[in-house]
């Protein structure tokens, strides 16, 4: 009996420790578990294949020791683990070029046809923002790069003849931007005037002698193609509007006065405004100019009839998906208040997209747009000044006093659903980075491939190019090495005269060059 006494503590004290040890090293296996996880997802995609190059195998050995170092150091799992999840999924040995090796920086696109109308803001999105819908996201991202292509192409060398227009003629814009893959063809280009009441931002040539003292290139009409067609549901007219190459200097310039948009709306306090140097960019035209004989607005409306018209003979259904970014995010707001005013085949398929849009009419605006059936889904950087934009104080101030001023027409109005990122939930970019960068369409794109939902960090298996972020800013760590601002012309423009060992400008090719009459035979749209 007294040896069971003593015993009987022993015994339980051996059974809790034994509970403990068991609970450790369930803690362990199922921390190290997470952790060969979290390894193997910062490895490059091609280590799937059979061809394993040795020193992808001494980057994998780094990470593994590293991992056990970390279980080393705290029996703490959650701890040691959160540590872990803070490397980062890319170095710069990962943008060496490794050829068919390398993970690709697109997804698979899936058949959308039956979920389209949603997609395309039916329903204003609801239920698919948060969790965003990866195929949402991919619709997005595309019509991002429509409005990147313009960006990408347009040749804003003061010392160039052809400043202000386009390097590529429209029939072989997506192919020399590698944008084939999206399935549509460019069937117009679009000029806007620069010597408008517009800031001294936008680009004329230092030289005598140019393509055009008066207009500038803002973007392209396009449609989809036979083959994606079918696989969205629908034959989509696109509309992409550029915003400004130095978008940190033109909001100082523009005046805050309204302009009426609306002619055959309602007068009085109920009339239709919008912001005056929006307005004059979109409808400025004079008949002593090349290229804008007709406005902005009269170019576009005159091509999306032109194409509704043709496909809806064929009994085709017809949508219109009109994106921007900055300035262009307030011209497609206008661009689609007169699609859905002007052709009503379009009743319900009108959808914006836009790329830190700015403010651009008052009340009256923003509910004749709704009543009109436009969709607008604003994708906006919590970081981004430009959204917060004309009246940032005034307008921040007037919102307090909400439900008193929501009334008044003369204040700038938001439309539409807001998509807002993050710009440092992305594990790539600089904490202390130039917050103009913010604004960047590229970092609005490598952001919005990185979102999932609101409480949720960055997507690990996000596809986009990472060295994308800096075509034009400095906003990537430094230890990734990706060049600051990359995206340039080789040589600035020069090229090497072999014969003659001299460096010399290049002569645009005959068809790259700017013509205010449509040059090439018209696209074929079974592609």
């Amino acid at each position: 009996m007294e040896n069971s006494l003593v015993k009987t503590p022993l015994r339980r004290l051996r059974k809790r420790g034994t509970k403990r040890s068991w609970r450790l090293k369930q803690k362990l296996k199922l921390t190290w578990k997470s952790i060969k996880i979290r390894v193997r997802s910062h490895l490059p995609g091609f280590l799937s294949s059979k061809k394993r190059l040795t020193h992808v195998k001494s980057r994998n050995q780094e990470l593994a020791q590293m991992a056990r170092k970390i279980c080393k150091v705290s029996n703490d799992s959650t701890k040691s683990l959160a540590f872990l999840l803070q490397l980062p999924k890319y170095s710069a040995i990962d943008f060496l070029d490794r050829g068919d090796l390398m993970t690709p920086a697109a997804s698979p696109r899936e058949n959308i046809s039956k979920m389209w109308r949603e997609l395309h803001g039916s329903k204003n999105w609801e239920n698919i923002l948060d969790p965003l819908h990866p195929w949402l996201r991919r619709e997005i991202t595309k019509y991002g790069e429509f409005v990147e292509s313009v960006y990408d192409s347009l040749d804003f060398d003061p010392l160039s003849e052809f400043c202000g227009s386009c390097r590529y003629n429209r029939n072989k814009l997506f192919e020399e931007l590698g944008l084939t893959r999206h399935g549509y063809k460019v069937t117009k280009y679009i000029y806007a005037m620069s010597h408008v009441d517009v800031p001294q931002w936008f680009l004329s040539s230092s030289l005598g002698e140019t393509w055009s003292k008066d207009s500038n290139w803002m973007g392209f009409v396009a449609v989809s193609g036979d083959r994606e067609s079918f696989r969205i549901g629908r034959r989509d007219i696109v509309v992409a509007w550029r915003g400004t190459v130095t978008p940190t200097e033109w909001f100082m310039d523009l005046r805050t006065s309204k302009e009426p948009f609306d002619c055959e709306g309602e007068h009085g306090k109920n009339v239709v405004k919008v912001q005056r140097g929006f307005f004059s960019i979109y409808k400025s035209k004079s008949e002593l100019t090349s290229y804008n004989k007709e406005s902005a607005s009269e170019q576009t409306m005159e091509e999306v009839k032109r194409l509704v018209k043709f496909f809806k003979d064929r009994g085709e259904e017809v949508s219109l998906t009109i994106t921007g970014h900055s300035l262009g995010g307030a011209l497609a707001l206008m661009n689609a208040y007169e699609a859905a005013r002007e052709v009503p085949e379009l009743s319900g398929n009108v959808s914006v997209i836009s790329f830190g849009a700015p403010r651009v009419g008052n009340l009256a605006f923003k509910e004749n747009l709704n009543s009109l059936g436009v969709k607008v889904l604003r994708v906006v950087n919590k970081q981004d000044i430009v959204p917060k934009l004309p009246g940032i104080v005034f307008n921040k101030v007037l919102n307090k006093l909400n439900p008193i001023t929501s009334r008044l027409n003369w204040v700038y109005r938001h439309v539409g659903t807001q998509l807002k990122l993050d710009v440092f939930s992305s594990p790539y970019v600089k904490r202390d980075s130039d917050l103009a960068g913010s604004h960047n369409l590229e970092v609005y794109l490598h952001v919005l491939d990185g979102f999932h939902r609101k409480k949720s960090g960055f997507r690990v298996n996000a596809r986009r190019d990472v060295a994308s972020v800096n075509k034009s800013t400095d906003m990537l760590l430094d230890h990734l090495r990706i060049p600051e601002c990359w995206y340039q012309v080789a040589h600035k423009g020069l090229i090497l005269n072999k014969q003659t060992g001299r460096w010399v400008k290049p002569v645009r090719a005959p068809e790259d060059i700017p013509s205010p009459l449509s040059t090439g035979p018209k696209p074929i749209y079974s592609s």
